[in-house]
């Protein structure tokens, strides 16, 4: 059976790799825009699992993991920023708050969905506008959900952190990803049989 990451995301492609599994990626195409009235988690549900649907449409009989991310600030989802001005309103308004990453993932077939979510609690700390220009100076975090690349510099913007799953703040919950590969019988710690 094929692997597929319904993902772009070089940051979800690296974190997959580890598990040192053959995979191809295919970017699926679909409006990521939040609903009326949808709350951040629910937007990040329904994305991952519209991603593994898309993909898998264009490749049947293929296992496709599909992943999504939203930040979250007092209830409001926040995206990625795409740009230098949009990045630094998003961190100064981080600035002491704490701030919800909701990391969505589904594993599907086409006959099952296996689906998870897990939130990572950040709280960022008190941040000036020197620190602020050097972090995005130095990551240019233009394509991460609210501008915190925490597997590089972006780590020292928090104060704190809780997760159930370290890998979720970066885009793919590898824990629950595991999980959902075995039920499919893909365990990542059994030797594939050689050719």
């Amino acid at each position: 059976m094929t692997l597929i990451l319904a993902s772009s995301s070089i940051y979800r492609r690296e974190l997959l790799q580890r598990l040192q599994l053959s995979f191809q990626c295919h970017s699926p195409d679909i409006d990521e825009r939040p609903l009326p009235g949808e709350s951040p988690r629910d937007l990040a549900w329904r994305l991952a699992r519209g991603k593994a649907d898309r993909v898998l449409a264009e490749y049947p009989g293929a296992l496709v993991i599909g992943s999504d991310q939203v930040a979250a600030c007092e209830g409001r989802a926040i995206g990625k920023p795409g740009t230098h001005e949009a990045a630094r309103a998003q961190l100064r308004h981080f600035s002491g708050r704490e701030v919800l990453f909701h990391t969505a993932v589904c594993v599907t077939d086409g006959q099952s969905h296996l689906q998870d979510e897990i939130t990572t609690h950040c709280e960022f700390l008190p941040l000036n506008d020197a620190q602020i220009e050097h972090y995005l100076r130095t990551e240019q975090p233009y394509d991460t959900a609210g501008s915190a690349k925490a597997e590089a510099l972006g780590i020292a913007l928090m104060a704190r952190m809780r997760s159930d799953d370290p890998t979720a703040l970066i885009g793919l919950p590898l824990i629950a990803v595991c999980r959902m590969l075995r039920a499919f019988g893909l365990d990542p710690l059994q030797p594939t049989p050689s050719a």
